[in-house]
């Protein structure tokens, strides 16, 4: 498999004879304001260009949307991605949204999902403390976020954790699929008086020790106004903690291959 890191989450990766557009942000730098109620709002988003052309990132067979925040799901996605696209979606909400969108060829990620010899499963996860989902507005803010697990016959497998907390689902997915590449969004968002979002430097360090053969790659990183945790300092935690030879924290328009 090639992995591409594009902008935030946003990746392409090709995977067993498919390509995947993975939640396409596309907008231009500094198109929207930050987040509000985030760290560092004053901050406009995203914070750097695509590296790439629009027209290299829509050259694939499918698009997976984890949910349909903007830094996931953006309105330049909206206005660019051609309708009849076939998009991958974690819910009937987020289905239904899309269909309001505009685009006729959604398909709901199950525990089985096929796309050619690939297979897609849906995985859990939680977009931020536990604490944060008490909060009715609150949880309607952060809403749900899915993870995706990828297999194929003649590929490893790959997990995509998405927009997650460190939470027993996800403990769960790597204990059960034993992944050899798992994505992580590693910026450590931060909602004031909230805290974290998604993951950060120990979560890295969690999911090495289940997997510890792992390729870890770390996105999410250094493109959104609350995701505060670099490149430079998350290399630095992972080679101090013996475990960066298993992490790849690849800069905007690199790709790994596994």
């Amino acid at each position: 498999m090639n992995i591409t890191q594009i902008r935030n989450a946003t990746q392409r990766i090709t995977y067993g004879g498919k390509s995947f557009l993975i939640d396409p942000m596309l907008a231009e730098k500094e198109a929207y304001p930050g987040f509000a109620g985030s760290a560092r709002a004053e901050l406009r988003n995203p914070r750097v260009d695509l590296p790439v052309p629009l027209a290299d990132l829509l050259d694939v067979d499918a698009i997976i949307v984890t949910h349909t925040h903007l830094d996931h799901w953006d309105d330049a996605a909206v206005a660019l991605i051609p309708k009849s696209m076939l998009i991958f979606v974690q819910n009937q909400r987020d289905e239904a949204l899309l269909q309001e969108q505009g685009f006729t060829h959604l398909q709901v990620v199950d525990a089985a999902t096929r796309i050619g010899d690939v297979t897609l499963m849906k995985t859990n996860g939680q977009h931020g403390p536990d604490a944060a989902y008490t909060d009715a507005q609150l949880a309607a803010r952060l809403g749900e976020a899915c993870g995706v697990v990828f297999t194929h016959p003649r590929e490893k497998t790959l997990y995509l954790a998405g927009d997650t907390v460190w939470v027993p689902a996800v403990e769960a997915a790597l204990r059960q699929y034993q992944p050899e590449v798992v994505v992580l969004n590693a910026g450590w968002a931060h909602i004031i008086g909230v805290g974290a979002i998604i993951m950060g430097s120990e979560d890295l360090l969690r999911t090495h020790r289940i997997v510890p053969q792992a390729r870890i790659i770390a996105t999410h990183m250094e493109a959104i106004n609350h995701c505060l945790l670099t490149r430079a300092a998350l290399r630095e935690y992972v080679d101090i903690n013996q475990f960066g030879d298993r992490v790849s924290i690849p800069l905007d328009g690199e790709t790994v291959s596994c």
